[in-house]
């Protein structure tokens, strides 16, 4: 199956009842922290390549389910990456159609979103290359960020605690988180950086027929360089 192609309801489906079965830790993440995890890796400042950042998605300990196959690891591995790149695709093509992935639920008569698992997914993201994230904390987009970790850090300030201490309150939060991403993504686009980087050569390349540099007053490749021969 061709990993460009997003997941059906049914794949996703499939991957949610995974994440949530006891066969993944009890601190590994859900599809929505998955999401948020998935998003700060795709707008983040550097490209993380999977190998690093797949075993935090099953917990603190990083350590793979219990898979009934190789075939199961595969697939499931498969729908994350899918997932993943559906992430990233939405931010090539429509970023300002971005949703964050919230769950629902009814308070006192309304609707209200629950964003604290994917800002803490989202978190757990900046982690990876939390040096790297800095600049955007001293930038005019602390603000937004800040929305992030008072709704997802695992801890904050008592002093900071009003600001989160009922549903309606985590409610907009979420609302401004989410229109928070594409002004995050765009901060960062510029200054992305790939996960593979070019190691630069400081020095010339010494030539066979130039005299070698340990002052012996040989040629290059009648001294050091013949070991290079």
């Amino acid at each position: 199956m061709n990993i460009e192609q997003p997941l059906t309801d049914k794949e996703f489906d499939e991957l949610d009842q995974f994440l949530l079965s006891d066969r993944c830790a009890e601190d590994g993440m859900t599809m929505d922290s998955l999401h948020g995890y998935l998003t700060a890796l795709a707008i983040g400042p550097q490209e993380v390549l999977m190998q690093e950042w797949l075993p935090r998605v099953w917990g603190a300990e990083g350590k793979p389910p219990q898979f009934k196959s190789e075939k199961e690891a595969a697939r499931i591995t498969s729908l994350i990456a899918r997932y993943m790149n559906e992430v990233m695709m939405t931010f090539e093509v429509a970023p300002k159609d971005f949703e964050p992935l919230y769950c629902e639920f009814e308070y006192e008569g309304k609707q209200l979103i629950d964003g604290e698992a994917w800002a803490w997914g989202f978190l757990e993201g900046v982690d990876l290359r939390a040096d790297a994230w800095e600049p955007i904390w001293d930038s005019n987009l602390e603000p937004l960020m800040r929305s992030i970790y008072l709704l997802g850090a695992e801890e904050i300030e008592e002093e900071e605690m009003p600001l989160v201490d009922d549903p309606v309150k985590r409610n907009k939060l979420a609302i401004e988180v989410e229109a928070a991403i594409p002004a995050i993504h765009k901060f960062w686009q510029p200054h992305r950086k790939s996960a593979v980087t070019t190691v630069e050569r400081k020095e010339a390349k010494i030539g066979r027929n130039d005299d070698c540099p340990c002052g012996s007053g040989k040629k290059y490749k009648k001294c050091c360089g013949s070991d290079a021969a």
